[in-house]
């Protein structure tokens, strides 16, 4: 997996399509609410110290798959108010995780953060698992924050300090392209839910 700077036209262009659509832009706030972010408005970040901004490619091609951010850096106090992340290509949702673990390292060992915030509207459980998997902390709800299609939703807050970060170490993620069974399983800890076999 590589993490790709927005420093091309074609970039820019790919990461600001993904982000004018709907779909992806209702989860995400950039002031004012949730809309749409033009091509200008993604370049005026990647000028900015404020903003760390790469997109991920898969382990075996050159072809992004989304975007990964933090945004709203404070250097004086060595933090990041906001971590966001979205996928271009919906199928390749297993490399996720492992995309805002790598810039996360980044985050903390070359930009020198000792923490970051994160929240998530509360009906997305994809974006709660990730951050859970990435030993993010809950920390708080904000009521009623956020609306999508003229409904208000709750947004939960999350943090992780330098100290509490473990980078997701490289391994093949499931895709298209990979079947299941090519992966490695880990042994299942504790009791099986209810009804598996």
């Amino acid at each position: 997996m590589k993490l790709l700077p927005l420093d091309d036209p074609a970039l820019l262009e790919l990461a600001g399509k993904w982000l004018r659509r709907e779909d992806n832009y209702k989860w995400l706030d950039f002031g004012e609410g949730a809309h749409p972010l033009s091509v200008i408005s993604l370049k005026i970040m990647t000028q900015r110290d404020r903003h760390v901004l790469r997109l991920f490619t898969p382990d075996d091609s050159e072809v992004p798959l989304g975007i990964v951010a933090l945004s709203d850096i404070r250097r004086h106090s060595k933090t990041a108010g906001s971590l966001w992340m979205v996928l271009g290509r919906k199928r390749y949702a297993g490399y996720a995780a492992r995309a805002v673990s790598k810039l996360l390292t980044f985050g903390f060992a070359e930009v020198g953060l000792e923490a970051v915030s994160a929240w998530t509207v509360e009906s997305n459980m994809a974006a709660r698992r990730v951050l859970e998997r990435l030993r993010f902390r809950y920390v708080g709800r904000q009521r009623r924050r956020h609306w999508i299609d003229g409904r208000p939703y709750d947004r939960l807050l999350y943090d992780l300090l330098a100290t509490e970060h473990r980078e997701i170490p490289d391994e093949p993620a499931l895709t298209a392209h990979a079947p299941p069974w090519t992966r490695a399983r880990r042994p299942r800890r504790g009791q099986p839910p209810l009804g598996a076999a």
